[in-house]
């Protein structure tokens, strides 16, 4: 009888501030089959006291926490020695803070609002990578392989939304559903935000609904039937 060894899952640290968020990314690594949540914390002083006690692989890292920024915390770990590898996950769209991350150790940046299969993608990505390089002895035989273990962390492929959904427009539905909070979205309303006709909202809202993303509800009061409010689930980034 063959003795397989399961790998060991990734065990990763989200560091959010803001809970609901925070919930929903420890979700969302949860879901990625080969990773495990090993903590949530919410500042930069929860985050140094969670690494000092608990295995850790990977970091999820905010970038703006109430007590100091991501990069700071992340500068204040390198020095104590810690090797942790890092995803940025924040709304920083400025290339010096990109550039400074990359030279930190952050092996992505993953930009909010992004769905969970954006996550999954990059962490999938990451996986391959650890196990590209986690080879026997540890060595490269050739440049070729270095080239490869590489490309495959930074060149990430971006999930196909199902046929005759748009990644852009899906995005920018996702973002404003995100932003329009507990009031949620209709199809009109929604359409009116994204610049797209009602018909098209609606196709890409009902493809947040199926993909457990985000929840609807029917509005009455008009005449006819009714027409449905769309809201990002509680349980989602």
């Amino acid at each position: 009888m063959t003795d397989r060894t399961v790998p060991a899952p990734v065990e990763v640290l989200v560091v959010e501030d803001d809970p609901v968020a925070a919930d929903a990314h420890a979700l969302y690594v949860s879901r990625v089959p080969g990773f495990r949540v090993a903590g949530v914390t919410h500042t930069r002083a929860e985050a140094g006291r969670a690494l000092d006690r608990l295995p850790v692989d990977l970091i999820l890292l905010d970038l703006y926490l109430p007590d100091g920024h991501g990069l700071s915390l992340l500068r204040a770990l390198r020095g104590a020695g810690h090797t942790t590898d890092v995803f940025a996950v924040t709304s920083a769209r400025d290339l010096t803070v990109v550039r400074e991350g990359v030279s930190l150790g952050v092996v992505q940046h993953v930009l909010k609002p992004f769905t969970f299969a954006t996550l999954r993608d990059r962490l999938q990505q990451y996986a391959e990578f650890r196990s590209s390089t986690n080879g026997a002895g540890g060595e490269a035989g050739s440049q070729a392989e270095v080239d490869r273990a590489l490309s495959t962390l930074r060149a990430p492929q971006p999930s196909t939304p199902p046929k005759g959904l748009s990644g852009p427009t899906l995005e920018s539905v996702t973002s404003a559903l995100r932003a329009a909070g507990a009031g949620g979205l209709t199809a009109s309303s929604g359409a009116q935000e994204i610049g797209v006709n009602r018909i098209t909202a609606r196709r890409y809202l009902e493809h947040l609904v199926t993909t457990g993303q985000a929840e609807r509800s029917p509005q009455y009061g008009g005449v006819g039937r009714p027409e449905f409010r769309y809201r990002w689930r509680a349980t989602q980034a």
